[in-house]
């Protein structure tokens, strides 16, 4: 089974001087794709550097609620800039975030209205944080709506499932599902993800599956398939399958050719 890792932070210091081996030992458990999630403009150019170093790799370009408003006024001409390159198949990670408010409110608004604008004019994917924010971030969706997009790391319940897909974005799926603790909400919600809309990511070095014993320290890449098949055990949906719908999915939101 081949598998797409759509959610990897693969410049957190947790991995630091690590990047090439982790990518290695993904492959080796089957992940043939990965998607580098960017905040800022900065990891947004340490991933594009990374990928053009390794053919399995895509990025995302674009900047975080949390880093808002740390934009300087030229961050829209780099922004742009970075999405003309092939290797840059995603807007984001953008959104709002009025859990932390490391940003202020109306700073996360303005650059995540600028971005959806951004996804509009170059075609790309929106690969959209939210927490704390869902009613003024549907709002916004509803008022620019994107072609393509993904509620990364979707940690809601079945309503708000529902208002996503009525939106025509595609939900990833993290090891918050296999979260005991705090997943039930998501454990239910999951059956009702239609197989053509699933995105498997692993957010790493976050949220470790904790159904994986020994439960490993930090989360990498190659554990994908221990989500997939939390979600195989919910859903009563064979493995194998779901592999492959799950790459068809990914390529088909990032408009990449699948081999």
């Amino acid at each position: 089974m081949r598998w797409f890792d759509a959610g990897v932070n693969l410049f957190s210091p947790q991995f630091a001087g690590q990047e090439a081996q982790l990518v290695t030992e993904a492959q080796a458990a089957g992940i043939d794709g990965l998607l580098l999630i960017s905040s800022d403009l900065a990891e947004s150019q340490l991933n594009l550097s990374f990928c053009q170093q390794h053919s399995s790799c895509y990025a995302t370009a674009g900047v975080h609620p949390h880093q808002a408003a740390q934009t300087t006024n030229a961050w829209l001409a780099e922004l742009k800039t970075l999405l003309a390159i092939p290797q840059m198949v995603a807007i984001g990670e953008c959104g709002l975030d009025f859990n932390r408010d490391f940003s202020p409110r109306h700073a996360q608004q303005q650059v995540f209205a600028e971005q959806l604008q951004l996804a509009a004019q170059y075609d790309k994917a929106v690969y959209l944080h939210e927490r704390d924010a869902f009613s003024t971030q549907v709002a916004m969706l509803r008022e620019q709506p994107v072609s393509r997009g993904i509620a990364h790391c979707f940690t809601g319940d079945l309503a708000q499932l529902k208002v996503y897909l009525d939106l025509g974005l595609y939900i990833g799926i993290t090891g918050w599902l296999c979260d005991e603790r705090r997943g039930q909400a998501l454990q239910q919600a999951v059956t009702y993800i239609p197989e053509d809309r699933l995105i498997l990511e692993t957010d790493a070095p976050y949220l470790v599956p904790r159904t994986i014993r020994p439960r490993p320290k930090r989360n990498t890449p190659a554990l994908l398939p221990a989500i997939a098949a939390e979600v195989a055990r919910l859903t009563g949906r064979d493995l194998a399958t779901l592999a492959a719908q799950t790459v068809a999915n990914s390529c088909r939101l990032f408009q990449l050719q699948e081999t």
